[in-house]
């Protein structure tokens, strides 16, 4: 599984002209599903992100995480993150098929909120337009597989 994690001051989600997820403090995460992915790296994933600590604590240093700070997640499907950039035009094929996909986000969606975390979410396979306030800014890569 492959993330990208970003510190966000808030962060929604708008599918057909409806928000369909907003969050708050915490993080957006775009969230990429292979081929080769378990439900052991979904939880392995899940807890990975929630407790990575890049919030700043009183002396402005990068040391708490999103439960220190009572931050939220806004999980978003990015089946494009196991794009194919050997050309101009990306190939998909490292991606998982939605079979496989939709179970394993939905077990990261469900290791974060069995962490006591408030989960908002887009919806697979949907066009969706996803808008951010990055704070920092502060990106992350995750890859199970790395």
């Amino acid at each position: 599984m492959k993330a990208v994690v970003t510190r966000v001051s808030e962060a929604s989600v708008e599918i057909e002209g409806a928000v369909t997820g907003k969050i708050g403090k915490g993080f957006l995460v775009l969230l990429g599903v292979g081929q080769e992915d378990t439900e052991e790296d979904a939880a392995r994933l899940a807890d990975r992100i929630c407790g990575v600590r890049v919030f700043e604590d009183e002396a402005g240093k990068m040391n708490l995480n999103l439960e220190s700070v009572g931050g939220e997640l806004l999980i978003v499907s990015q089946f494009t993150l196991f794009a194919d950039l050997k050309s101009r035009r990306p190939g998909f094929s490292h991606a998982a098929k939605p079979d496989l996909a939709v179970p394993l986000y939905e077990k990261v969606m469900a290791e974060c909120e069995a962490r006591g975390f408030h989960v908002e979410h887009g919806e697979f396979g949907a066009d969706m337009k996803v808008s951010s306030v990055n704070d920092g800014p502060v990106t992350l890569l995750f890859d199970t597989k790395a």
